[in-house]
């Protein structure tokens, strides 16, 4: 069986000159052998086969049609199927999608053990709980992250992860509203706005949809956008540290989202799900800024602090003085959405959280998360060693480098083809992720270190 190579040429400019858009182009020329009659081919037309397929009346949800392919995660996965395909005996490394690969710790799995075993006692047992989650984790939540910032117990929403919550709130918005998001960020905040019909059509000759502001972030602005050039939207979607630049806002910049947005009268949703990586004095959360509970949400979860990816468990922070324009509370709101969409997270699940922020669990939890910065400093080294230009890893467990003058697909199918290494293309993050490459530190050690062999032996 072929087995994909995991060299290339001698230098990453020789990248430029071979890609794989030029290997396309000549693996698919060819001329006839010598001294062979040329043969003629009939081309003969046949009826197109008949449609029997049952169709309802119900027309399609035409905002689906808008979405362009598929949603980047499983389109990388569906091109490692195809490498593997191609290449079955290939060891492929995933440092793309950023999936936890470390086990969760015994004492938060002990406490998910021990409930779901009491669940098949009579005292145990438990059938459906509230629908923003136990008091009990609640209150932890609020105490563990948001002690003297103002939050209260019952503004918190505990759920079943930061994507799913980012959902719920477009639902809660409706599709009425404008939006702006960070160019480059995470994909389902444009994905949903889509879906709940916020947006125009996808314009092909700039990557964008209409009726969205993409707030460019690159390293000339220090992945903060310029606030003067940006226009007033409804909500802004801001993720700090980000995903996929791993920059992390400063206070002074938060400051100034925040007066931003109440000079516009917008809602900021503030995505903090990688703030335990932060190991500097920027921000945790957007309510250390005076004035950020009157215009902004907090979307949170343990999934990359403790690997609860496939657990599922997170919350939302939705502050009782944050109101509509009307002057109607957005958390009562909020609230109503959960009891209608959602019956509640796992009580298993949320046994788990409450060991988390045990002083045990909170110890164990800066374990994994610094095991995922030791391998942040790995690939750092790597592509450092090797010229290229490296941003974010400091404060997350992202590593976004650059490809200048590069396709972002173009590169990712390099790496994958020729190290049978799995990365994230930037520009599936919008188009200013074009010419840059994410690289995940989520990995097993020996993983990450042959990762970084091969990523040496392709581009050195």
């Amino acid at each position: 069986m072929a087995a994909a190579p995991t060299t290339t040429a001698s230098s990453s400019s020789s990248f430029l000159t071979s890609s794989p858009l030029s290997l396309k182009a000549s693996k698919t020329s060819h001329r006839r052998p010598a001294g062979r009659m040329s043969s003629t081919v009939r081309c003969v037309s046949s009826p197109p086969a008949a449609d029997t397929s049952y169709k309802t009346s119900v027309p399609r949800n035409a905002n689906m049609a808008k979405l362009q392919a598929g949603y980047l995660f499983p389109e990388i996965a569906r091109r490692r199927s195809a490498h593997l395909l191609k290449y079955p005996d290939a060891k492929i490394i995933s440092l793309g999608i950023g999936d936890t690969t470390e086990p969760i710790p015994d004492v938060i799995t002990n406490a998910m053990a021990e409930r779901a075993h009491a669940l098949s006692t009579i005292d145990g047992y438990s059938g459906y709980g509230a629908e923003q989650g136990e008091k009990k984790l609640r209150a932890a939540i609020a105490a563990t992250y948001y002690a003297d910032l103002g939050i209260e117990d019952s503004d918190i929403f505990v759920s079943d992860g930061a994507k799913c919550d980012i959902s719920r709130l477009q639902v809660l918005f409706g599709s009425n509203v404008t939006i702006a998001v960070q160019d480059p960020s995470y994909p389902a905040y444009v994905d949903s706005s889509v879906i709940m019909g916020q947006t125009g059509l996808y314009q092909q000759d700039v990557q964008k949809y209409g009726n969205i502001e993409y707030m460019r972030c690159n390293p000339e602005n220090g992945f903060f956008p310029d606030l003067s050039t940006v226009p007033r939207t409804d909500v802004i979607f801001f993720c700090s540290p980000n995903n996929p630049t791993g920059a992390a806002a400063s206070r002074d910049q938060l400051t100034k989202l925040v007066k931003f947005a109440k000079d516009n009268g917008s809602i900021i949703v503030y995505d903090s799900a990688y703030a335990m990586y932060i190991s500097d004095d920027s921000p945790k959360s957007i309510f250390e800024i005076p004035g950020a509970k009157e215009v902004a949400i907090e979307t949170a979860s343990f999934s990359k602090y403790a690997g609860f990816t496939g657990v599922r468990l997170g919350w939302t922070v939705v502050p009782k003085v944050l109101l509509f324009s009307d002057g109607h509370p957005v958390a009562k709101d909020f609230n109503r959405i959960v009891c209608t969409c959602f019956n509640g997270a796992s009580n298993i699940a949320q046994a788990g959280g409450l060991a988390c922020l045990s002083p045990e669990g909170l110890k164990a939890m800066h374990d994994v998360v610094g095991f995922y910065k030791e391998n942040t400093e790995i690939i750092v080294d790597t592509f450092t060693s090797l010229g290229f230009n490296v941003y974010g890893a400091k404060n997350a467990p992202y590593v976004w480098v650059h490809f200048p003058g590069c396709n972002s697909w173009d590169v990712f199918a390099e790496i994958l083809e020729k190290a049978n290494v799995v990365t994230t293309p930037g520009s599936g993050f919008g188009p200013g992720g074009e010419g840059f490459v994410r690289v995940s530190a989520f990995g097993h050690r020996d993983n990450i270190i042959e990762a970084s062999r091969r990523l040496k032996q392709l581009y050195k």
